[in-house]
């Protein structure tokens, strides 16, 4: 049997964009879809059309913001960056996700009592 790629529950692909951009900066989509997809030991792997689809829904709540620049191959690109906002945003996030696992693990380790 073959293991599938990870599905993303909603709004979990947006609290991974915020943490990337957190620890690494401003960055362009390529560039976080790519760092999400190596520090996931490629089990989440992004298609251009998610990554851009929560950078603006992001960029939309003021999470983050955006400035055109000059990628690595010297092309324009628009670079993705958090904003205080984001900041505060990416601590409620994580805390709710620590808490949300910690009761699935919960439940999903409770032994059935009949």
């Amino acid at each position: 049997m073959t293991e599938t790629k990870l599905d993303l529950l909603q709004g979990t692909l947006d609290l991974l964009v915020l943490q990337t951009l957190a620890s690494m900066g401003s960055l362009h989509g390529y560039g976080i879809a790519r760092r999400i997809e190596q520090v996931s030991g490629n089990e989440i792997l992004l298609n251009q059309g998610t990554i851009y689809a929560s950078l603006v829904r992001l960029q939309q709540r003021g999470w983050i913001s955006t400035e055109w620049g000059t990628s690595d191959n010297n092309r324009r690109a628009k670079y993705y960056s958090l904003t205080n906002a984001g900041k505060k945003q990416l601590v409620k996030e994580t805390a709710n996700w620590r808490r949300l696992s910690t009761v699935i693990t919960r439940v999903l380790s409770a032994s059935a009592e009949v």
